[in-house]
């Protein structure tokens, strides 16, 4: 009897803690990818719930969530598709709040290529230069903008190599495939040598990248925590590690 009556407790605290720990599916802009992973650990730590990570170009999420892929929560790159998704009815009105502030690097994976003033630029003494699609990311956008401060939209259009997200775009310089591009600064931040040109902001718009609840995960607690968990002290102190600004 006593055996049977420990075996039922057991099982008691199984089930109570099956009920409390659950997961949120969570949709991530491709260049907050590391910091993302950390705070979903942390995450994990702090409440026992899992936020299953999700990772590409903001416009692909979009036009994922529209046919009705199952996010529960949208990390966007931008504050303009977050926006959309409210005024669209897929996100929770109220929800939307800017978790990080995004800056441009001009990056090659070579030493000396980049100066310190970005002029290399105005060179053409390289062949190919890689942004992310500016139709689905806004890095892309941001590149787009700068180059187009800087006057050489014309000179630099037939160079551009273009990712699918800031993920490939980086991947096109980290291999060699670009001699250099525009990439996110939490991309190489944590990386030694190369060479790099930090954008002045400047020369684009904010790159502001928002958060959101969807309706999807209007009634999953793990959702809802996952977004108080992004506002709080310890992701706030991850994401400025990855060289973010934070609001």
């Amino acid at each position: 009897m006593r055996v049977f009556n420990l075996l039922a407790f057991v099982g008691v605290l199984i089930g109570a803690h099956a009920a409390i720990a659950a997961e949120t599916q969570v949709a991530v802009a491709a260049n907050f990818t590391e910091p993302a992973k950390e705070i979903a650990a942390a995450y994990l730590k702090a409440t026992g719930n899992t936020a299953v990570l999700s990772f590409g170009a903001s416009g692909t999420f979009y036009t994922q969530m529209t046919q009705g892929a199952p996010f529960e929560v949208f990390l966007s790159a931008d504050a303009e598709r977050p926006k959309k998704a409210e005024a669209d009815g897929l996100a929770v009105t109220g929800s939307r709040f800017t978790y990080a502030v995004g800056r441009l690097v001009l990056y090659s994976a070579a030493p000396g290529v980049v100066d310190a003033r970005g002029a290399v630029l105005g060179t053409g003494s390289f062949a190919h230069l890689a942004i992310a699609d500016p139709v689905a990311a806004p890095y892309g956008v941001a590149a787009m903008a700068t180059i187009a401060m800087l006057g050489l939209t014309d000179a630099l259009t037939p160079k551009l190599v273009k990712g699918s997200s800031i993920t490939q775009a980086y991947q096109f310089v980290a291999t060699g495939a670009a001699e250099l591009g525009f990439v996110a600064q939490s991309q190489v931040i944590a990386i030694a040598g190369g060479s790099r040109w930090l954008v002045p902001a400047k020369l684009h718009a904010p790159i502001d990248q928002q958060a959101v609840l969807l309706k999807t995960g209007a009634n999953n607690p793990a959702a809802a925590a996952f977004v108080r968990f992004l506002r709080g002290r310890e992701a706030k102190a991850i994401i400025r590690r990855y060289g973010y600004e934070v609001r």
